[in-house]
């Protein structure tokens, strides 16, 4: 009986040694990756709406003057609504077709029956990391096809 009760405290305290080595090899980098996956995916429904809603407010507007400050306020609310930092956004405009890797080189001109399409290039930043690090991007695309029965 002695002999049994010597053992049992030679294991006493293992395993609150073992559950913080499991702690920080398995639980902290599992939690720091969820929080990396998240940060992404809400970097991508930040581009998705931001474009969605920019061109709604685009295709609505009476000028494009008037347009491209809606699509802005639009961006910056639908991006703040995914606690995306708006400084990390980019709005322009390409041809319907040619996809974003063409925007920025058109405007539109919000004539009757215009199509184009709208991209919003959001900066996801992985919590954590320091700011010198390529930081990975997210494209969100909408194409927008202004009402043919509009005056204008």
């Amino acid at each position: 009986m002695r002999l049994r009760q010597e053992e049992e405290d030679g294991e006493r305290g293992s395993a609150i040694v073992e559950f913080v080595f499991i702690a920080l090899v398995v639980f902290l980098p599992l939690v720091y990756v969820i929080a990396g996956f998240s940060a992404v995916q809400r970097g991508v429904f930040a581009a998705n709406a931001a474009a969605r809603e920019a061109g709604r407010a685009m295709a609505t507007a009476p000028d494009p003057v008037s347009g491209q400050a809606r699509a802005e306020a639009a961006v910056g609310l639908a991006v703040e609504d995914q606690s995306v930092e708006a400084t990390d956004v980019r709005l322009a405009y390409a041809p319907v077709g040619s996809g974003c890797a063409a925007a920025g080189s058109y405007q539109p001109a919000l004539t009757p029956g215009e199509e184009f399409s709208v991209c919003v290039t959001v900066t996801v930043r992985i919590p954590l990391l320091p700011q010198f690090i390529d930081a990975n991007t997210a494209t969100g695309q909408f194409v927008v096809e202004r009402d043919r029965y509009v005056d204008g």
